[in-house]
């Protein structure tokens, strides 16, 4: 019986049987509850029927590719996705990540490290980073961490969850300098190995969702050789 997700399970989602079957064996191992998918439209149709968990998510799939597949899933919903990627694909990896991504994980792969990036990445939806406290609002923007939503300008505006962290912790503390290791452990958690880079793709994602114009951010600011700081 599965104990660690809801009746949405993992979906995993790749064009060969054999890694399908192998990710499979060592999620359910782990207690999660697995569904499959061959290629894109059988992913769409499977998120309509049911909506998963979390999705782990092939890039070279038949019909949709997976960087198409992760835009679209975006555009809809906030199921968290692990991408899968071959070792030579690390304009994809970036891609996939400013996309909307959570995390990848590079083929051929340990199934195990696998289903630790899994349990990370739940770990950081159902458990959020950092408490819950009053919504903070500055010009034109407006955090509440109860709802977990982001308003500029009065309209709703969807972010991923660490999305939604890395903003919480910049506007909790206002002027603050964070290095990108310091928001690596602050919001990936001390144990993730993953690239550093994401933390590029997060800032960047961000100031095109709040910023009036993301090439002269006003409230996101980079701070030269150091790290990032917001500016309220």
């Amino acid at each position: 019986m599965n104990t660690k997700t809801a009746s949405g399970g993992i979906l995993v989602v790749d064009d060969e049987v054999t890694i399908r079957e192998v990710v499979r064996r060592y999620l359910e191992r782990d207690g999660f509850s697995v569904r499959e998918a061959a290629d894109g439209y059988e992913v769409l149709d499977q998120i309509e029927e049911r909506e998963p968990e979390l999705i782990v998510l092939d890039l070279m799939l038949p019909g949709i590719d997976g960087l198409t597949l992760c835009r679209q899933i975006r555009q809809k919903h906030r199921i968290p996705i692990i991408m899968l990627t071959a070792k030579g694909e690390a304009v994809d990896r970036i891609r996939g990540l400013d996309l909307g991504a959570d995390d990848y994980v590079v083929k051929p792969f340990n199934p195990q490290e696998l289903v630790s990036r899994v349990n990370a990445v739940l770990r950081r939806v159902q458990e959020p980073a950092f408490p819950e406290g009053d919504p903070i609002e500055f010009e034109g923007l407006k955090i509440d961490p109860a709802a977990r939503m982001l308003y500029v300008d009065g309209k709703g505006v969807a972010v991923t969850a660490k999305e939604f962290d890395l903003l919480w912790l910049f506007t909790s503390h206002p002027g603050r300098v964070f290095t990108r290791e310091q928001l690596l452990d602050k919001v990936w958690g001390e144990g993730y190995y993953g690239d550093p880079s994401t933390v590029t793709v997060h800032i960047r994602r961000l100031r095109e969702k709040i910023e009036k114009d993301a090439s002269t951010p006003k409230y996101l600011v980079t701070v030269w050789g150091v790290g990032y700081k917001f500016e309220g």
